[in-house]
């Protein structure tokens, strides 16, 4: 086996052969033994010794690992077909313009490939937009497809949490013109179903409508030219904390700090049917035009899911380390002394009750303190009910409100708490 000494010592032997002109056939039999020991070696000359690697992003898979996705891919596709889809592929590559600004500030993530004779093209970066392009090439308006396939991504891999440049997408779409919601419950049921057979655990199924982030930013003070630069910012909440979600509204696409305050209130919010009718009675949400028809398209949605059963994580009990019967809470501004009073009343009948310390805390924000700690009850003060000398009583888990008379609040909270 040849090392590097050798193959110095080969190559200074071909230079002075060359130098001293000597017998062609003899320098050529030099050469060639030259090349063989540097293939040997590994090495070329100017460059460094070869590595058998994987591109960066990239990986192997052993058999043991093929036969754990194989079953993986046949239980999804199980449940695809059990659901009526049909299924289609499409090329790894597509015309870059087909491509181009459909991914806002990720197109910098598609990989391009060199011109090969007159067209310009890219390795798709996922397949929705191929759907899209092979639905509109195809004329097709009605299709419940689904499509298992390789997607690649100029990112940067993050092998250690399974983020790589090529991964595989399971897509199912169901494209066409239906009544609200239906397709949309059924896509949830889809997933429910596949990740329940898997086996993997707890898992929590997150939604979103666009109409409510859209009349979330306006009402937020957000420009509509920033609406889509925003959005990518709020979408980093899954991974980086609100701060740093913040800093980069501000500091790096100009928000003005108010507006990213105002969003943070509505998007550190957290639940199920129960923040959807607690965004309903959002003074501000409510009277935007696109975030209602969301909102309303959205408790829709929830009403199938619960006929399917699957609305289990959003309902799910809370462990209490508190003991707490009642919140008090004001629904407008400049009612602490009311609040502050009304709790009074409530420590000395001895009713475990508890307050946020601000002054114009958001109804939504007391609302939810009551959702993340399981307080089963909220008082709320406003100044209709101070005029009408009652307190409305709001049951956190059903969301039913009554208006009950002051002197009669102790004797409600005491009976639905089931405490003496």
């Amino acid at each position: 086996m040849a090392d590097e000494a050798a193959v110095r010592a080969q190559a200074e032997a071909v230079r002075r052969l060359k130098q001293d002109k000597a017998d062609p056939d003899e320098i050529a039999k030099e050469v060639a033994k030259l090349l063989e020991m540097k293939a040997q070696l590994g090495v070329d000359e100017g460059k460094h010794k070869f590595v058998l690697k994987t591109p960066k992003g990239t990986r192997d898979y052993s058999p043991k690992q093929m036969a754990i996705r194989e079953r993986v891919f046949n239980a999804i596709i199980t449940c695809f077909k059990r659901h009526g889809a049909e299924v289609i592929d499409t090329p790894v590559f597509e015309l870059k313009e087909t491509l181009t600004g459909k991914y806002g500030e990720d197109s910098k993530l598609i990989y391009d490939l060199k011109d090969q004779g007159g067209e310009l093209l890219s390795l798709r970066y996922d397949l929705t937009v191929p759907f899209a392009r092979y639905l509109a090439m195809n004329k097709i308006t009605n299709i419940k497809r689904y499509h298992i396939a390789k997607v690649y991504r100029r990112d940067n891999p993050a092998m250690t949490r399974g983020r790589y440049r090529e991964f595989y997408q399971c897509d199912f779409d169901i494209a066409g013109q239906f009544d609200p919601m239906i397709p949309d419950a059924e896509c949830l049921k889809i997933v429910h179903e596949i990740l329940s057979d898997l086996q993997l655990g707890d898992f929590l199924i997150k939604v979103n409508d666009r109409r409510i982030l859209d009349g979330m930013f306006a009402v937020c003070g957000v420009p509509d030219s920033k609406f889509r630069t925003i959005c990518s910012s709020v979408d980093k909440l899954d991974k980086v904390p609100w701060e740093e979600v913040k800093s980069e509204m501000v500091g790096e696409k100009g928000l003005s700090p108010e507006a990213a305050d105002y969003i943070g209130e509505y998007v550190q919010l957290h639940g199920g049917l129960d923040l959807i009718e607690r965004l309903l009675q959002d003074p501000k949400l409510s009277q935007n035009k696109l975030a209602k028809e969301g909102l309303g398209d959205m408790k829709l949605l929830f009403e199938y899911l619960t006929l399917f059963g699957i609305t289990g994580q959003a309902s799910e009990e809370k462990i209490r380390t508190t003991e707490t019967q009642v919140l008090v809470a004001s629904a407008q501004k400049k009612l602490l002394e009311e609040r502050l009073k009304l709790i009074s009343e409530l420590w000395n009948a001895g009713i475990k009750a508890e307050v946020l310390y601000k002054k114009n805390p958001k109804l939504l924000n007391q609302l939810q303190y009551c959702e993340d700690t399981g307080i089963p009850l909220v008082a709320i003060v406003g100044e209709q009910e101070l005029k009408d000398g009652v307190v409305k009583l709001r049951v956190v888990a059903t969301r039913e409100e009554v208006n009950i008379r002051r002197e009669n609040l102790v004797e409600e909270i005491r009976m639905r708490t089931n405490q003496p």
